[in-house]
């Protein structure tokens, strides 16, 4: 697979109508693309969801090769740049549409590995639609019939999976379990972290409001998360933060590119954060905080213990692995979203962190690979941020804000272990002045927003000892 080329057949419609519009931006600068997209229920679809057209952007706005090379009065600037804004408009139009429930183009998200279109008519007449009109009373926003569907996902197969482990264990069923939990964790880690942002996923009415806060006391340790601790990290310290030198998952004293500084990096969270967090709050006087976040990873341990005393064998599959597993990924998916720091300006959100238009972190994981913009706005909606991307653009390439397709948070943190910075200026989606750059130019942009920053510089830039 070329990452400069391949597109993905799987994509979101919205991560299509983004890199669309990205490619289109190259073309008009550099008068080439690799491929034009158009998405396949807007007219012929193809075998792969979409259709791949012969035609670029301008030309259907326009004459192609004049909007390249300029007409007789010389206006190639003036009408390449009035071309693209009716582009921007258009395919904002499209992505606002559908999130508009009022919209004709409207669709919720039922599933994360198929879109409705997918779907049998018959089948979606039947049943689908039916579901979706229920399902809609039980959630918080019209889009999200999907977190209703995960949630009877894992009522209906992790937990009597898990009770059924403890009444009658076998050394096979407690395998599947584990790799069962496995393949659910990035679903519904990032649907917790919807959760956690949102103060909840489902209705504000009861009694659906109490099962929202009451549920992730039992689903949680199935997936590997301890009680409420994924709250106090994430928003009550990682997002005031923001990778800065007091944030305790921060990349900034490390070289990302350093297996050694990795290993640190993993070690220090797997088997400090319990005691390292809650003296975080102390020092910052958040003294609740501490007491709660403490309590709370405590119990949880306590909880593990208790099981593991009662019945060792189902624990292990159904807790402790799940655990282990989980903090491990938590930590190298973060790696590979705050590994690009920028030298100049580390402090700022389009600096040091990147957005990424892929499968795994975009269908399966809720746009998690906009992290640029859920760190501009931790509250904004999953939903929303291919939207915000296409509005903010031109601030995205001012700022030399850093986009990436085809490789996830996990591979980027492989690709820099191996030092591939070849293959991942391939994935980069250049945006602004990167354009203009060579291949050799943005291989060398990656690897100085690898470099570890010293204690004088953190200073310099912070304000911080």
């Amino acid at each position: 697979m070329n990452p400069e080329t391949f597109v993905d057949p799987h994509l979101p419609l919205a991560d299509l109508v983004v890199l669309d519009n990205l490619l289109g931006d190259i073309e008009a600068r550099t008068g080439s693309r690799d491929v034009s997209l158009q998405k396949g229920h807007h007219g012929h679809q193809g075998s792969d969801g979409y259709a791949a057209s012969v035609t670029s952007i301008e030309a259907t706005n326009g004459n192609a090769s004049e909007s390249r090379n300029g007409d007789a009065n010389g206006n190639s600037s003036k009408h390449q740049n009035a071309s693209r804004a009716q582009v921007d408009k258009a395919a904002l139009a499209e992505l606002e549409a559908m999130n508009d429930s009022r919209s004709a183009d409207f669709e919720p998200t039922v599933f994360v590995s198929m879109d409705i279109k997918d779907i049998n008519s018959k089948t979606a007449n039947l049943i689908l639609h039916p579901y979706i009109k229920l399902a809609q009373k039980m959630v918080r926003y019209p889009t999200d019939v999907v977190m209703a569907t995960h949630l009877l996902l894992y009522f209906t197969t992790s937990l009597p999976s898990a009770i059924l482990l403890y009444r009658n264990f076998t050394w096979v069923h407690g395998i599947l379990h584990t790799i069962i939990s496995f393949w659910y964790v990035g679903s519904y880690t990032l649907m917790r972290h919807q959760h956690i942002h949102q103060n909840g996923v489902l209705a504000r009415k009861a009694p659906i409001s109490w099962f929202d806060a009451l549920f992730p006391y039992i689903t949680d340790p199935f997936m590997g998360h301890t009680w409420n601790s994924y709250y106090y990290h994430h928003v009550k310290h990682h997002h005031v933060e923001g990778n800065g030198p007091d944030d305790l998952s921060s990349t900034i004293r490390y070289q990302r590119d350093s297996l050694p500084d990795f290993l640190h990096y993993i070690g220090r969270f797997y088997f400090l954060i319990w005691f390292d967090l809650p003296i975080y709050f102390l020092q910052k006087k958040k003294y609740t905080l501490a007491f709660k976040g403490s309590f709370w990873e405590t119990a949880n341990y306590a909880f593990f213990i208790l099981m593991a005393r009662a019945n060792l064998r189902p624990t292990l599959f159904v807790y402790i692995f799940p655990f282990l597993l989980l903090r491990l990924g938590l930590m190298i998916g973060n790696w590979g979203q705050h590994a690009f720091v920028d030298d100049e300006d580390p402090d700022s959100d389009y600096r040091s962190s990147i957005t990424l238009i892929d499968v795994p972190s975009n269908r399966y994981c809720f746009n998690d690979g906009y992290h640029t913009s859920h760190h501009l706005n931790p509250l904004r909606h999953w939903r929303q941020h291919p939207v915000h991307f296409l509005k903010e653009k031109k601030r995205y390439a001012d700022e030399q804000a850093l986009v990436f397709r085809n490789i996830d948070y996990l591979m980027i943190s492989v690709r820099l272990m191996m030092k591939d910075y070849a293959y991942l200026a391939r994935c980069l989606v250049p945006m602004g002045k990167q354009i203009d750059m060579s291949m050799e130019e943005r291989e060398e942009l990656l690897k100085r927003k690898t470099r570890r920053f010293t204690e004088e510089e953190i200073q310099a830039k912070f304000g911080k000892k």
